[in-house]
């Protein structure tokens, strides 16, 4: 490219939250679901949450006239986004050729009649989840969407100059399934064909540069050696490279080390390259040319001020090898909410600490524009921003309740008899003897439809319009309702509905010492669905029971057996932001010894079942091969410690979903549950072949309903999927269940599904049995 092309801008971020300060996109989108509002009335909402966000940016101090702002939109996932830049819809979607471009992209994310979703999996290691593209030898593949080209057209006009964003088309096809056996990377050239052509639409309307994130840069595969990818990435980027028509190119490699691809991609003639300094190291004999380096220093993950002198430190490291540097985030923030201005801790002192300690996306924008001052005019340019810095830093060493010598002994006095229970037969049969499910109970995984009346109680509760009295009745009567649901439905083994939670992990913390919970720190995981992460501070303890009585509550309301619900140790940490000052397996004991304290509870109370859930296992396991082993020594111990206390007739059920299982799958079943129900009916029960191999031999409730799709899955549906299940599954080890909560369906659609669910195991049993 010619060198009079503009300069990448001097500080920049990778990505900004797109859901709404206060989820506006959220509620517009389950609106236009709903048909309450049409596709013009969510287009009108979406663009003014977009322009609204570049102002807000510019505000913080990156320029909106030299494409120092990533335009990162997206209506569900980026990942998604690609597949219908691609047209690169599955056959089962032909039918639904005449509907809107908008209407076939929700029909891929949420399914439609005959048409199931794309399955649903964990975007590397986070809590953000993506729509995996399903790509075969005849999948359709051309420019089908002009949203991308469309969006800078509509940025310009109003007046501002971004860098459009997508996902790279490495990483898109290395995170693609194949189908029939197919390897989704044989398609390579023709999705950089689409690109090219996207390249010459955008440059011919402007643009000057163009991001194009590469994550799986930083990730090892299973079917593909570093060789391989490296060898494939220089194809792409020196083709890419060599386009006569483009914007100039910043390739990015979040969430981790990728020395390798750096190697590579210096070779390339792409002009800009973005390395995360946070979770992994600076190459410095690499020769950068007059290439410029992004250098991710400002984390983008975790919501802890920016160190900036030592961040600093690293940058003036990284100016000695390279001419050119630029500041940056390690990732996109979309993983951490919008301001930390609007917050307010009902604990004073903690309120000031965690004002001072913290930074959300607006804050961490400040910190890149500071730290590219300071690279520019030297640290005394931003003198009081590094006081600042160096107060955040000591205060949280020194602060109260950060280190508590009690629980670090606790933690420090666990031995392996805490992590161990008698052999699974001997349990089995304990519990064969307390329970009589027989063969093939049904149950769900736990959360029911959280209805409007409860939300509102739980609201008027917190705002002190509602009495403690009058809510605990709201909740009750929740509960009970729930119960006797179940019970004329059918199921073998019940939930109390979880009526009294607003998140799986924020009802813990807001119950467990060392954990700070938010009001506004919303944080999207796909499409609509949003969390407020936890924010793990200090050491950490239960201060008393923390589901004890509505569990109680629920099994006094039936004579069937009510499963215990708690979340896990590893989960709790995976769907939090985490200290950084002492180590992640740490942490887990903590947390898993408060849960194991719970779980002694409940046993004492009566609770016989006792579900511990996981979701999050796969999610954190490093993207690197190497670092496999250590971590799930630890995870699977954290488990192990929370769960290994009760009696042998107790039985300890887990739940895993929305990740690929293969890779972990010996870890699962070292958890030792007596029960694991995981997702299945997303993935089409492709995780079974991985079970029977890895010799799994307790009970096993691999999911037949896709609770993320509107859709009511039919009797014979899941009589089929069942069916399939207990071709490899010995019935009496077999459960029928759903593949997750059943939170943020209707009753109008967990009702009929469930009593077919019921009526399908029914017919399963009388027919192998016979």
């Amino acid at each position: 490219m010619s060198s009079t092309k503009p300069p990448f801008p001097a500080a920049t971020i990778l990505g900004y939250p797109r859901i709404g300060p206060d989820r506006e996109l959220k509620r517009a989108l389950e609106s236009y679901w709903a048909g309450r509002i049409d596709e013009a009335e969510l287009e009108t909402t979406a663009r003014q949450l977009r322009l609204e966000s570049y102002a807000e940016v510019e505000k913080r101090g990156l320029s909106t006239r030299e494409a120092a702002i990533p335009e990162s939109f997206s209506y569900y996932d980026q990942v998604l986004d690609v597949t219908a830049l691609l047209g690169a819809l599955p056959d089962r979607f032909a039918a639904f050729a005449r509907a809107s471009t908008l209407e076939r992209y929700f029909l891929l994310a949420r399914g439609g009649r005959q048409a199931p979703a794309l399955e649903m999996t964990k975007w590397f290691n986070t809590n953000y989840h993506y729509l995996v593209p399903e790509i075969g030898a005849d999948t359709p593949i051309f420019f089908a969407d002009d949203s991308l080209v469309s969006r800078f057209v509509e940025v310009q006009e109003a007046g501002y100059h971004v860098r459009p964003t997508l996902v790279g088309p490495l990483t898109y096809l290395l995170l693609a399934k194949g189908t029939d056996g197919f390897d989704p990377l044989d398609r390579l050239d023709e999705v950089l064909e689409v690109y090219l052509q996207l390249f010459e639409r955008l440059a011919a309307l402007g643009a000057t540069w163009l991001q194009l994130d590469e994550p799986a840069l930083a990730s090892d595969f299973a079917v593909y050696s570093t060789q391989q990818i490296t060898e494939r990435l220089a194809y792409v980027y020196q083709r890419l490279g060599q386009a006569q028509s483009r914007p100039q190119l910043l390739v990015t490699t979040p969430y981790g080390d990728a020395p390798a691809a750096l190697e590579v991609l210096a070779q390339t003639e792409v002009e800009a390259i973005h390395a995360d300094l946070v979770r992994g190291a600076f190459p410095d004999r690499l020769d950068w040319g007059t290439k410029t380096l992004v250098a991710g220093v400002v984390d983008g993950r975790n919501v802890w001020r920016n160190d900036l002198a030592t961040s600093l430190r690293v940058l003036e490291q990284v100016q000695e090898t390279c001419s050119q540097v630029a500041v940056a985030t390690a990732t996109s923030l979309v993983h951490v909410p919008y301001d930390l201005s609007v917050e307010k801790w009902e604990d004073q002192t903690l309120d000031e600490d965690l004002h001072l300690w913290l930074a959300f996306a607006n804050q961490k924008i400040e910190e890149v524009v500071a730290l590219a001052q300071a690279l520019e005019n030297g640290p005394q340019s931003i003198a009081t921003q590094l006081q600042v810095s160096r107060r955040a830093v000591d205060r949280r060493a020194e602060a109260e309740g950060v280190v508590r010598p009690e629980v670090r002994a606790q933690v420090a006095a666990v031995s392996s008899a805490d992590r161990t229970r008698v052999p699974y037969p001997v349990r089995a049969l304990a519990q064969e003897e307390r329970f009589h499910l027989g063969a093939l109970p049904t149950t769900t995984i736990g959360s029911f439809p959280q209805t409007e009346t409860i939300r509102r109680a739980r609201a008027s509760y917190r705002a002190g319009k509602l009495g403690e009295r009058a809510y605990r009745e709201a909740l009750e009567a929740e509960i009970s309702s729930v119960v006797e649901l179940q019970e004329r439905i059918g199921l073998d083994v019940l939930v109390h509905g979880e009526a009294e939670r607003n998140d799986m992990v924020q009802y813990f913390a807001e119950l467990l010492d060392g954990f700070a919970t938010t009001r506004h720190g919303w944080v999207q995981s796909y499409g609509s669905r949003c969390t407020r992460p936890s924010i793990l501070w200090g050491d950490v303890r239960r201060l008393g029971p923390l589901t004890l009585e509505w569990i109680s509550y629920a099994q006094s309301r039936t004579e069937k057996p009510v499963k215990g619900m708690l979340t896990g140790p590893v989960t709790i940490l995976a769907w939090s932001f985490l200290r950084e000052d002492v180590a992640a397996s740490e942490l887990a004991d903590q947390v898993a010894l408060a849960i194991r304290e719970e779980v002694a509870d409940l046993e004492a109370a009566g609770i016989g079942i006792i579900q511990v859930d996981e979701p999050a296992l796969r999610e954190l396991l490093p993207l690197r091969r190497t670092d496999h082993d250590d971590y799930l020594q630890w995870s699977v111990a954290a488990f192990r410690l929370a769960t290994s206390g009760v009696n042998p007739e107790t039985q300890i059920h887990t739940h895993l979903c929305y990740s690929e299982f293969g890779e972990v799958i010996t870890a699962i079943d070292d958890l030792d549950a007596d029960v694991t129900s995981l997702e299945a009916a997303r993935s089409h029960m492709e995780v079974l072949p991985e079970i029977v191999a890895a010799g799994f031999a307790r009970g096993l409730g691999p999911g037949v309903w896709d609770i993320h799709s509107p859709a009511v899955p039919s009797e014979s549906q899941l009589v089929s999927l069942l069916n399939e299940a207990a071709a490899v599954i010995p019935l009496e080890r077999l459960w029928a269940n759903p593949d997750c909560g059943l939170k943020t369906r209707s009753y109008e659609e967990v009702v009929p599904a469930l009593e077919n669910l019921v009526a399908a195991a029914q017919q399963i049993r009388t027919t192998l049995q016979n």
